[in-house]
This record gives structure tokens, sequence and C-alpha cells, in this order.
């Protein structure tokens, strides 16, 4: 059984501005984009929100 993670706001905020940066700089979108979609913030937030982002949380003790 996979035990769900949760977030802070504040770790969401840096996993979706990392991502969003990276979509800024060219980086393929792991999802599809929605017709219209320009904003990176959006595109990373839609990515967070499907649980695609390839990222990972690390926390100390």
């Amino acid at each position: 059984m996979v035990k769900e993670i949760i977030l802070t706001k504040y770790e969401q905020a840096r996993i979706v501005g990392a991502r969003a940066l990276q979509l800024a700089m060219g980086a393929p979108p792991l999802v599809k984009v929605p017709v219209g979609m320009i904003n990176a913030v959006y595109l990373a937030q839609l990515e967070f929100e499907k649980k695609v982002i390839p990222l990972v949380v690390y926390r100390g003790n």
C-alpha cells in the first residue's frame, strides 16, 4: 500500500516554481497542453495536480 505524501504549501510552491522554470526554458510538458495555454506557471500547476512532475522533496529529521 502506497502512503499519500502530504506537502506543505511551501513545498508545493517550490515544486511548481521549479517545474515552471523548466517549462519556460523549453522542457517538454508532461500533460496535454490546453489550447491557448501560454503561462508556464499554470501549466506546471496542472502537472502538479495530475501528479506527473518528476521532482522529489527530501526532508531532514
